[in-house]
């Protein structure tokens, strides 16, 4: 199986170059982003209305193969006490299935408040409601990422 949790786990598992794609999965979409093959930047790049499980996993599957990612950095929805609900199970359930469809490694990243940042950040940058609405999952995938990304650099990977 190629899910790693811990985090260091990952950054041992994965390629030391190449984009990484992240991942804020929802109930009703996926936010997706991005990084440049140097994995300095996470960029976010689209929002996936979800579907049923293969046509999500196939909308996927095209970024990463459309991309050259290497790995893959899927948010954990942890409770802000730190335990794991319903939306983490999902998730965790979500990433087994992914893995019967890519040999790539998929990583955690603890999400708390990345949703809340990047709501900040178009607040900040006067975005309207509607635009907001509209990018809010793949920005918020972007934060995601770039935690992630900062974490690699830290760890030297």
């Amino acid at each position: 199986m190629s899910v790693f949790d811990p985090f260091e786990e990952f950054a041992r598992a994965v390629a030391r170059s190449g984009a990484l794609m992240g991942l804020d999965l929802g109930d009703k979409t996926i936010g997706v982003a991005v990084s440049d093959g140097l994995r300095g930047v996470a960029t976010p790049l689209l929002t996936i209305r979800r579907r049923k499980f293969g046509l999500d996993a196939q909308a996927l599957l095209e970024v990463t193969t459309g991309r050259a990612v290497a790995g893959i950095v899927l948010g954990l929805p942890r409770n802000m006490d730190g335990s794991e609900g319903p939306r983490c199970q999902s998730t965790r359930a979500f990433a087994r299935n992914l893995t019967a469809l890519t040999p790539l490694p998929i990583g955690f990243w603890d999400e708390r408040l990345s949703t809340v940042a990047a709501e900040r950040a178009l607040l900040e940058a006067d975005t309207s409601r509607r635009r907001r609405a509209e990018v809010i999952d793949h920005v918020a995938a972007g934060f995601i990422l770039q935690g992630a990304l900062d974490r690699l650099r830290h760890l030297g990977g």
